[in-house]
């Protein structure tokens, strides 16, 4: 068994305690819940950082793992500041869990360093943005996911064991459009970053090619949704389809380009 191997299975198994935990009919937001989410936060971040330690590298593998361990990270502080925030554990962890499985499979997929022609500083604070960017949106994702479970359930009058331990419709909701905000505001940076990146490396403002296409997409869809929803409340079912719908957008953009490239056509 490889090193990469053992030591991304290290980091998946990191993260189990804390999805097990989180479907115990006594889960709290206690200090044994703080104690594994901090291990599972620890475990995809030790990932990146032993990784990359020397250049930043842009393979599908390396895309998934920093995804995992910034979303984590994010979460942890998220479910820090709010207090229902936790309740979206049963959601999150298994969900990172699985992208990273599926980081472990496609680690033979070829990574290189990334380019150093823009100007310095640049690219750096581009993918910082990037980064944070879909994890907020990631958070949110799941934020709609569990409001669009819970109100199915209520109409259906028919609770599961998984919404019983997710957040309720109004708390979920709330939370989602906090992220979304947060996150709009950020995709905008991300856009202006990546705008003097690409600037800095050719000379023109922007490439239209298929990541910023859906970037673009996926921010017009974001900002028109906080639009009508603070115009006409819009909620429920809707809102948590468009939000999907944009975290499809951004995934395509994100992840989903890496695995064309890196490896439907290396």
């Amino acid at each position: 068994m490889s090193e990469n191997l053992l030591f991304g299975l290290s980091a998946v198994a990191a993260m189990v305690p804390t999805a097990l935990l989180a479907w115990h009919r006594d889960a709290g937001r206690d200090a044994l819940y703080w104690l594994l989410l901090a291990v599972a936060v620890a475990g995809p971040l030790a990932w990146v950082v032993s990784q990359m330690s020397g250049a930043w590298l842009t393979g599908l593998s390396t895309t998934l793992w920093v995804t995992v361990a910034a979303s984590m990270a994010l979460f942890a502080a998220i479910a820090v500041i709010n207090p229902e925030a936790w309740r979206l554990t049963p959601l999150l962890a298994p969900y990172m869990i699985c992208i990273g499985l599926l980081a472990i499979v496609w680690q033979h997929a070829p990574g290189k360093p990334i380019g150093d022609a823009a100007p310095s500083g640049w690219i750096q604070v581009h993918i910082l943005v990037s980064v944070t960017t879909y994890a907020l949106v990631t958070i949110a994702a799941v934020a709609a996911l569990a409001a669009f479970l819970q109100d199915r359930a209520l109409k259906a009058k028919r609770p599961t064991a998984l919404t019983r331990h997710l957040p309720s419709v109004a708390d979920a909701e709330s939370l989602l459009v906090r992220l979304l905000v947060l996150g709009e505001i950020v995709l905008a940076l991300g856009l202006a970053t990546g705008m003097a990146t690409q600037y800095g490396e050719t000379g023109s403002l922007l490439a239209f090619n298929h990541k910023t296409v859906l970037t673009i997409t996926a921010f017009a869809v974001i900002g028109a949704l906080l639009a009508v929803h603070y115009r006409s409340g819009v909620r429920g079912r809707m809102a948590a389809r468009v939000v999907l719908l944009a975290y499809l957008l951004l995934t395509l953009g994100y992840p989903g380009v890496k695995f064309v490239t890196d490896v439907l056509i290396s």
